[in-house]
């Protein structure tokens, strides 16, 4: 299991919780929130007096669902739909947290949320598992949650296994239900992640060790991600800056300020430095960083001797050179085998419309487009089974596979795997501006 570390000392924490429908996702944040005390006094008492139907006498005063399903459609539903972000924080660690549905027909909306996580929590209702049979089956939501939070490379997975209060708190049913989990981790090869027995709806071992789980030695789910270290999960040393937009103050001034804005990816970059620009391989010096310091606001004033991965800025270069939007600013030293108009990707299909090999899509790839033709179709993931069928012809809603895609134009391709940033894109449909996949790079062609 996963050596906690220091706390205090690693940053804002964003984690999302995702699995199937109904296995108390909602309920698990409502108690992280209610136990942190980040709810406040007028929304506990507006939400005492909602009645709703997962609620029943015996059940706790409130619904802490309704805490995060924000619209009324999911109110009404008891479904989540959309994804929730909420805001905690505890002495030691704060936190960005996405309850992602459940409902496989928002799986996109899974997608959304996890990509931007550090951290993935996975609900498994232990009565919705026969444990009964020899071997023991996981729902199959479950198992594509598990397939995309691989997909997407997060690197700090925890699974937990809720409701166990319903079932007397039997810790041979946990432990049965760990080893079915271990063995979907191991499939997928994902992170060992760390299991935890809980009841989001009484708050065992969520916030406060539970004195029903005496079998449990383990901490408690908040205990764990307050000593997470996500630091340098999605970072790289090499320099990744997306131009975003290029400023010009007056064209006719004598002095005209040219600037090249945009949020540095990974890396540095510092005054003085030389660069380089992809695609077309010009050379420049960096002559000044201005960092922003609000929305879309730099002093020019204010110039930094370096920035780093995760800064807005605006930059300003000694020579002149051509610099557009969807541009990458490198290092001198990078080659320009970085562009490349051959990708072998990992998908998720979140269209209803089928992948078809004879459209062309429109490819963003940080801050540039592109046309983009899928040659192949390698292989897809069969939910149910977790294996490969090869020779698949078609891809479609929900549905995971590893695609062969041929580019109008080389874009300065990353494998996921080092840079999420630079290694991750999106297809859209150049007819119905719908997205319609999510894609990272896991080879790149030359």
């Amino acid at each position: 299991m996963e050596q906690l570390h220091n706390k205090n000392t690693h940053g804002v924490v964003r984690f999302i919780t995702c699995g199937s429908v109904d296995d108390g996702k909602s309920t698990l944040i409502g108690r992280l929130l209610y136990d942190t005390k980040a709810v406040l006094t007028d929304q506990i008492q507006a939400l005492s007096k909602t009645k709703h139907s997962r609620v029943t006498a015996s059940d706790a005063a409130i619904d802490l669902a309704l805490l995060t399903d924000g619209l009324e459609a999911e109110r009404e539903q008891g479904i989540t739909i959309d994804v929730a972000y909420r805001y905690f924080a505890t002495a030691d660690r704060k936190f960005i947290v996405a309850d992602a549905p459940g409902h496989e027909q928002y799986t996109r909306n899974m997608v959304t949320g996890a990509s931007q996580a550090d951290v993935a929590i996975l609900l498994v209702d232990a009565t919705r598992i026969d444990t009964a049979q020899r071997d023991i089956q996981l729902l199959p939501q479950t198992k594509r949650h598990a397939a995309i939070v691989k997909m997407l490379g997060l690197k700090h997975v925890a699974v937990a296994i809720n409701k166990i209060d319903l079932l007397n708190f039997d810790q041979d049913i946990f432990k049965k239900i760990q080893k079915e989990i271990l063995n979907l981790a191991t499939t997928l090869n994902l992170p060992t992640p760390q299991i935890f027995p809980v009841s989001a709806l009484l708050g065992d071992n969520i916030v406060s060790p539970s004195k029903n789980f005496n079998w449990y030695e383990g901490p408690t789910l908040l205990e764990w991600l307050e000593g997470l270290d996500v630091s340098s999960d999605k970072s790289s040393s090499q320099l990744r800056f997306p131009v975003q937009y290029v400023a010009r103050q007056d064209g006719s001034a004598a002095e005209d300020f040219r600037g090249y804005l945009g949020r540095i990816e990974s890396g540095e970059i510092r005054q003085g430095q030389s660069v380089k620009i992809l695609p077309a391989g010009s050379l420049a010096t960096v002559s000044e960083i201005f960092i922003s310091n609000g929305v879309n606001s730099f002093s020019q004033n204010q110039s930094v001797d370096v920035a780093k991965a995760g800064d807005v800025i605006a930059m300003t270069f000694v020579e002149d050179v051509d610099v557009s939007r969807g541009d990458m600013i490198v290092a001198q030293d990078n080659s320009l085998d970085l562009l490349s108009k051959q990708l072998i990707a990992d998908i998720c299909w979140l269209d209803q419309d089928v992948l078809s090999t004879s459209r062309k899509y429109i490819l963003r790839h940080a801050t540039n487009t592109v046309f983009a033709k899928v040659k192949n179709i390698i292989q897809i993931l069969d939910i149910e089974t977790l294996s490969h069928a090869v020779k698949a012809e078609s891809l479609g809603v929900n549905m995971i596979g590893q695609v062969e895609l041929t580019l109008q134009k080389p874009i300065i391709a990353d494998l996921f795997d080092e840079s999420l940033a630079t290694g991750s894109f999106v297809l859209i449909d150049e007819v119905t501006n719908h997205t319609v996949a999510a894609g990272m790079i896991r080879e790149v062609l030359q």
